[in-house]
């Protein structure tokens, strides 16, 4: 058994913009509205509606790759990913977006060693399409992909789980792990169900909290 995992959200964690709303911003207009307060008021599943958006971009595929390599990461995190590792740890990434521009920001970065589990993405009809297994045991019909199931599983591997993230998603996940970084709307969620954790804006805060902890 490992001594540590940080495990981090993508969108709004590791990034300081969802995809979803960088796409939403510069090529949707109000037609949006209705399908938003759908989603926000649970009528609408989370991956459907990422999923209206990032089929009906009306991308070619390397404008796509333009607005994906524009996405702003966090500048400290590579080092943070380096500086896990060197303390024996592992860097898992969990996200419910889409491995399609996850794994293009990554490599961009030259960021490699760590797992990733997303929704497996594809380009198709000038957009980017979920591709999801149901049979995968890590199959959440909301958000394509269940975070807690995978924390759970992965809590059998280390001594510690870390876990940092920014939204509603992150919230089951962070309510089981050892130690929580917290940002976004996640802060107030976990506020509420009176789970302790360290808000953070970036990874150059992260480490030296995190080092007192492992």
């Amino acid at each position: 058994m490992k001594d540590f995992a940080f495990i981090s959200d993508f969108d709004g964690t590791l990034t300081k913009k969802d995809f979803y709303k960088i796409l939403s911003e510069a090529y949707y207009k109000e037609e949006l509205l209705p399908l938003f307060n759908s989603w926000k008021n649970g009528e609408m599943k989370n991956r459907e509606y990422l999923g209206y958006v990032f089929n009906n971009v009306r991308r070619s595929e390397a404008e796509l790759n333009e607005d994906i390599l524009n996405i702003s990461f966090d500048p400290f995190a590579k080092t943070f990913i380096e500086q896990v590792k060197a303390a024996g740890g592992d860097f898992i990434v969990i996200s419910a977006g889409a491995s399609y521009y996850i794994d293009k920001v990554l490599e961009n970065y030259n960021i490699k060693g760590i797992d990733v589990y997303s929704n497996k993405g594809i380009y198709k009809n000038n957009g980017i399409y979920f591709d999801l297994d149901e049979n995968s045991e890590f199959y959440s019909d909301r958000y394509g992909i269940d975070k807690l199931i995978i924390v759970e599983k992965l809590k059998a591997n280390y001594k510690n789980i870390i876990y940092a993230g920014d939204s509603a998603p992150d919230l089951a996940p962070a309510l089981i792990s050892d130690l929580v970084f917290a940002k976004g709307k996640l802060v107030d969620l976990l506020k509420k169900e009176k789970k302790e954790f360290i808000e953070f804006q970036n990874f150059s805060e992260v480490w030296d909290k995190l080092k007192k902890h492992i």
